[in-house]
């Protein structure tokens, strides 16, 4: 249960327990209080800056009602799903997390569908709810990436780069938890200066979003030692995922500014309302 994870090049060294504490015999590891504290971050920010989407914190926690469910089940699924050749044989690991087997897109895209069907059942802005998503997710994604570093996981081959990590004693590898984590962190940053002065419609942000992740996580899916891939292909799953995400939502972003929607619905649909209950106009570039 313990690791001990160097980088060499700036004389770093630590000793890592990935278990926290045992009230009762029962193990809480810091996997899951790294994960807790970065929805709590989420969380906190987005019933911070909810009025500036035209929503509220009460409809905020309604809402995370349906999508951390949502998000957990996704996470598994997605993970059991593309690694359905072992699960198949051992049926009785299917709803076994505590030794791994979640998968962050998976987590995105129920969350995602549990954040529509909320909106849809209350009439609202499904466009702008993505938005104040994207900007949590980010917050999470970042902030979570960090469990990775604690159970010396989800790392990449081996490099003679400076950031270079060693764990147990092994040759250097790459931190993929920390490229991805910083990658995050820019992200969020570029993207919460969009939403306060430049964001010209509903759907901007959560379109950035597609992108800028979904460019990172393919180049970092690469370096990677513990993709999934689509049966025997050699096709890395997450690298086919970010691939689509950056496709889509480069083209739906610059079709939207192209046009001059008000909101991401009007791209299909022209009599769309830019402001339906609890979502007003968002506010123009430069206010």
């Amino acid at each position: 249960m313990t690791n001990t994870i160097a980088f060499p090049a700036f004389g770093l060294e630590f000793t890592l327990n990935r278990i926290a504490f045992s009230p009762f015999g029962l193990n809480i590891y810091w996997y899951g209080i790294i994960i807790a504290f970065g929805f709590l971050l989420a969380v906190l920010y987005a019933s911070r800056r909810i009025d500036a989407f035209g929503f509220n914190n009460d409809l905020l926690f309604d809402c995370l009602l349906w999508a951390i469910p949502a998000s957990i089940i996704g996470a598994r699924a997605y993970y059991v799903a593309f690694r359905w050749d072992y699960y198949s044989a051992h049926l009785n690991e299917l709803f076994s997390t505590r030794s791994g087997g979640m998968a962050i897109y998976g987590g995105v895209i129920g969350a995602l569908i549990a954040v529509g069907l909320f909106g849809r059942r209350k009439r609202l802005n499904i466009a702008a709810m993505f938005d104040v998503a994207a900007l949590g997710l980010l917050i999470g994604q970042l902030v979570g990436r960090w469990a990775n570093f604690v159970n010396a996981e989800a790392h990449g081959g081996e490099t003679a780069f400076f950031l270079g990590m060693s764990i147990n004693g092994g040759a250097p590898v790459h931190p993929t938890f920390l490229y991805e984590s910083l990658w995050n962190l820019a992200g969020f940053a570029a993207l919460h200066l969009v939403s306060k002065r430049f964001r010209r419609f509903h759907g901007q942000i959560f379109l950035g979003y597609l992108v800028w992740y979904g460019a990172g996580r393919f180049w970092i899916e690469g370096l990677r030692t513990d993709s999934l891939y689509i049966g025997a292909t050699g096709l890395r799953v997450s690298q086919l995922v970010s691939a689509a995400a950056v496709l889509v939502g480069g083209v739906l972003l610059l079709l939207c500014l192209r046009r001059g929607v008000q909101t991401l619905q009007q791209l299909w649909n022209p009599h769309a309302d830019p402001r339906p209950q609890r979502a007003p106009a968002p506010p123009q570039s430069g206010a």
